[in-house]
C-alpha cells in the first residue's frame, strides 16, 4: 500500500544518509524504524499483563496469612 508521510526536511536529510551508509533504502529503514517501536509496544503490553497476573496473584485454595501470621512461623 502507498501512502504519503511529510517528514521536516532535517529529518529526511539524517534518513537519507543513514539509509545510504547502512546500503538500504529509505522505505526499509522507515519499515525497520516501525518494526521496532510496534514491537517494544508489544513486549510493553506483554509486561503489563504479567504485572497484573502478579498483582492479583493465585488462589491455592489455601486461607491468605496475615502479617502477623507470617512473621510467628518463623
Amino acid at each position: 500500500m502507498k501512502t504519503t508521510i511529510d517528514f521536516p526536511d532535517e529529518i529526511l536529510h539524517r534518513a537519507k544518509i543513514v539509509a545510504a551508509q547502512r546500503r538500504t533504502t529509505l522505505k526499509e529503514l522507515v519499515l525497520s524504524g516501525l518494526d521496532h517501536v510496534l514491537g517494544l509496544s508489544a513486549e510493553h503490553q506483554g509486561q503489563e499483563q504479567a504485572i497484573a497476573r502478579l498483582r492479583k496473584g493465585m488462589n491455592l485454595g489455601m486461607k491468605p496469612l496475615a502479617r502477623e501470621g507470617i512473621h510467628a512461623r518463623r
